[in-house]
């Protein structure tokens, strides 16, 4: 799946105008997105990023890196997902930074997200959706979301004997076994729940165009 990934990657960069500052996003398929930003950097202002991997790699191509509480509002945001259904809404935070990059969609004009044809479903829910929560309310989370959506709560591991931490200091909570028929009323449920952070639910702000990658891309509007 690397050349779907590449393919949607360059695709995008079609969405990119001279002198943009660049919402960018986190995880596989950005990495060659931000590869290719990296062959011209001198065409963007500067980018704002949702994770320090992302922001690492964008470094290394002298790509400036901005504050979004300075910018305002983006014009265009381009990350990837776990999931797509056709209606554009996703799945998100396979890589741990579904906050930060809730943050960047909902301030951006334009959602680009790349992908491969294998994040395509009809129903959201076969990959676990992420939940991020305040640490200490991890337990009662994982009890109300099993109350709520019958889905199995599995405590994010970075080792076996590690949490995993997201940037912005808190844990993970991956919710298996859901069929997600109305994510956006599930999404206002989970992010309901006191403890929740963010949920990789993006229904309310789904993506305002998915690329497939392949030969041709194919471009979803």
């Amino acid at each position: 799946m690397s050349e779907a990934k590449r393919l949607a990657a360059e695709k995008a960069l079609q969405y990119v105008e001279d002198g943009m500052i660049v919402g960018v996003g986190t995880g596989s398929t950005v990495a060659y997105f931000i590869d290719a930003l990296g062959r011209a950097p001198e065409r963007i202002k500067g980018a704002v990023s949702s994770s320090e991997q992302s922001t690492a790699q964008l470094k290394k191509y002298g790509i400036e890196i901005l504050d979004l509480n300075h910018t305002g509002e983006l014009a265009l945001y381009v990350d990837g997902a776990d999931e797509c259904n056709p209606a554009r809404q996703l799945i998100k935070g396979g890589g741990g930074a579904l906050t930060r990059e809730k943050i960047i969609a909902e301030a951006s004009q334009q959602f680009v997200c790349i992908v491969d044809p294998s994040k395509q479903v009809d129903v959201l829910g076969r990959f676990p959706l992420p939940v991020e929560v305040v640490p200490m309310a991890r337990s009662l989370v994982a009890r109300e979301i099993l109350a709520l959506t019958g889905g199995q709560p599995v405590f994010r591991m970075q080792s076996e004997t590690q949490a995993f931490v997201t940037d912005n200091g808190n844990h993970i909570l991956d919710i298996h076994h859901l069929n997600i028929t109305d994510p956006m009323a599930l999404e206002a449920a989970i992010n309901q729940i006191p403890g929740v952070v963010c949920v990789g639910l993006f229904a309310r702000r789904p993506a305002d165009v998915v690329i497939v990658g392949g030969e041709p891309p194919q471009v979803l509007r």
